[in-house]
């Protein structure tokens, strides 16, 4: 019996890659870059799965180009804003992703990148290998404490939920804005107060994002937003670049309207180096890696295959995002 034909969009770590081409006839595109649209259509065809990462757009095309023999897609990620889902459930074919597994780890990385910025790490490392620490001064890279200070959380799902249970160690105050959440027994467990947006962006010294990017996130911290903010607020997102309009952003932190960023996420990715947001010197940028860790991805990868298998086999996806194709 023929082994079912799947495309890999990227090299995954070798005991899933493994388990796949046990099952499968495996297509890899071995490079540390994506393979892009053109290629992307071309290795598709007469695929019956399609195994993605965040930067692999499957879409009505992408479908098309596979053929009806399409019976899984599986995103090797939390977020599936790279896959048409509409379109998939239209066709029946189940969406799987890797919900949960990068909660702790990722919002330790929100975490340090809050510690970071408020305390200026980066800066101060960069100012030490240049040679500028010259003496001890009672002035100098001065940054905020997180203890006792208000932070606002924008999205309390897993991750920001992580986050405000790690606040507490901080004794930190702690605001969210989550129309679709509500203050139940956990928030009432870390003293989470949820507020209406406005609120959150006025009281907080530190804001953390950790929303879905959708027609109504898209660019929700705009000029408008900063001009809420406290000139004091530092901006952390770990969640989706397009959340955060790039060119207000710039504004801000040039301008002083708020003291400091921190992006693990930018719009596009990766940031072009000509993107003046790296003139700053009051933002870090890190390149999308906070949930890289060697325990996450690989548990990632595991569900992502568990996910396609199932898909091929005709079972129900143990992680899908799309439910009603069933």
């Amino acid at each position: 019996m023929a082994k079912p034909r799947i495309f890999v969009t990227r090299r995954i770590p070798e005991d899933g890659l493994a388990r796949l081409q046990e099952i499968c006839q495996v297509d890899l595109w071995d490079s540390e870059l994506p393979p892009g649209s053109a290629k992307l259509l071309e290795h598709v065809v007469e695929k019956e799965a399609i195994l993605s990462l965040l930067t692999d757009t499957i879409d009505g095309q992408a479908m098309d180009a596979a053929g009806p023999g399409l019976k899984v897609i599986s995103n090797c990620a939390v977020g599936v804003d790279n896959i048409d889902l509409d379109e998939a459930t239209r066709r029946g074919i189940p969406v799987g992703h890797t919900p949960g597994v990068l909660t702790d780890t990722t919002a330790d990385f929100a975490f340090a990148l809050l510690l970071a910025a408020g305390r200026r790490i980066v800066e101060a490392e960069r100012f030490t290998r240049a040679g500028q620490w010259k003496t001890w001064g009672l002035t100098q890279l001065l940054g905020q404490d997180l203890s006792g200070a208000t932070l606002g959380i924008l999205g309390f799902g897993r991750i920001g939920r992580g986050v405000a249970r790690r606040a507490q160690g901080f004794e930190m105050r702690v605001l969210f804005y989550d129309p679709s959440a509500e203050e139940d027994e956990f928030a009432r467990q870390v003293n989470a107060q949820q507020v209406d947006l406005d609120t959150l962006l006025g009281e907080a010294d530190f804001i953390s994002i950790h929303t879905p990017l959708n027609e109504i996130t898209y660019h929700l911290i705009d000029r408008q937003a900063f001009a809420k903010m406290k000139p004091t607020a530092v901006l952390v997102n770990t969640a989706r670049g397009p959340v955060v309009d790039s060119a207000a952003l710039y504004e801000a932190l040039k301008s002083g309207a708020i003291r400091f960023a921190a992006l693990d996420v930018t719009e596009p990715e990766p940031i072009p180096q000509d993107d003046p947001l790296l003139e700053l010197d009051n933002l870090i940028i890190t390149p999308h890696i906070a949930s890289a860790s060697v325990e996450t991805r690989g548990k990632m990868v595991r569900m992502a295959v568990e996910n396609l298998l199932a898909g091929l086999q005709g079972k129900r996806l143990p992680h899908c995002v799309n439910p009603d194709v069933y």
